[in-house]
């Protein structure tokens, strides 16, 4: 199942996605999450659900790793979905008791679902085609203005891309460890909830360890190559926005337009 996790990873291409300027992916990507939440019925949620599929094609990363990111958080999603069964009106389906499910619950389970999909895709779709180093360029770029408040823009970009890095890492540590004790006799899959919890422990702390010492290498290295900050640093990318993101921005514009309009004249379920 860790290994499932997808989160962090770059996946190194020449596709449109590949080229575009970060700051312009990243914008876009958070205000498709904004409109996913927009969305207010199927049709609209169908659009951005369809705008996804567009960012997986144009990507150019194999669709078996966005089904293995999916993957992951599929408990969830089930989980998700079954509760909202329970909620909504119309006619009934089954009963059992004080619990009911009704045409409005399915429906309501199944918008859910769509929903949390389309916010895994975008997200994994950024984070497929966008290196670590242009996240931290792109999200310094795009806070700089803070800077007029003393805010430490540079830092804050840094330590944020850095976590998201090291998720993949971490992950695999993880992996590691567990296999370690399990080769060593550990169960973690038998007993209650407390024993589950409590064989967790030989996994923490060694992950725990490794963390501490993985964060004082890093902090060591960086200070031998003289870091301190982003204080009188130049870039040796710098980032210009291309025709390609001038058309991207229209297309999702007409897409989010969309969205508006399907929200205002179109019924709130098919």
């Amino acid at each position: 199942m860790l290994s499932d996790i997808t989160l962090g990873q770059y996946l190194p291409g020449n596709s449109v996605l590949h080229r575009m300027d970060p700051r312009v992916k990243l914008i876009l990507t958070f205000a498709c999450i904004v409109f996913i939440f927009v969305a207010g019925n199927f049709w609209s949620l169908l659009l951005m659900a369809a705008l996804a599929v567009g960012g997986m094609i144009l990507s150019g990363v194999p669709v078996g790793q966005y089904l293995k990111s999916l993957r992951a958080i599929i408990v969830i999603v089930v989980f998700t979905s079954v509760l909202n069964l329970f909620y909504g009106s119309g006619d009934l389906l089954f009963k059992l008791g004080v619990m009911e499910i009704r045409t409005g619950g399915v429906l309501n389970s199944v918008f859910i679902a769509i929903r949390i999909v389309s916010l895994i895709l975008f997200s994994t779709i950024l984070t497929f085609t966008t290196s670590p180093t242009q996240l931290t360029d792109a999200l310094e770029r795009i806070m700089k203005p803070l800077s007029v408040f003393h805010v430490k823009v540079h830092e804050i970009a840094m330590m944020m891309t850095i976590a998201l890095r090291f998720v993949p890492t971490l992950l695999e540590e993880t992996d590691k460890i567990m296999s370690a004790q399990k080769a060593r006799g550990a169960d973690m899959e038998s007993g209650g909830l407390m024993q589950r919890a409590k064989a967790l422990i030989p996994i923490l702390i060694p992950l725990f360890v490794s963390s501490f010492r993985r964060a004082y290498d890093l902090a060591m290295a960086m200070e031998c190559r003289c870091y301190h900050g982003g204080e009188g640093r130049t870039k040796m990318k710098s980032l210009h926005v291309a025709g390609l993101d001038v058309w991207s921005c229209c297309v999702t514009g007409v897409f989010f337009a969309a969205v508006i309009v399907s929200n205002i004249f179109l019924p709130a379920f098919l």
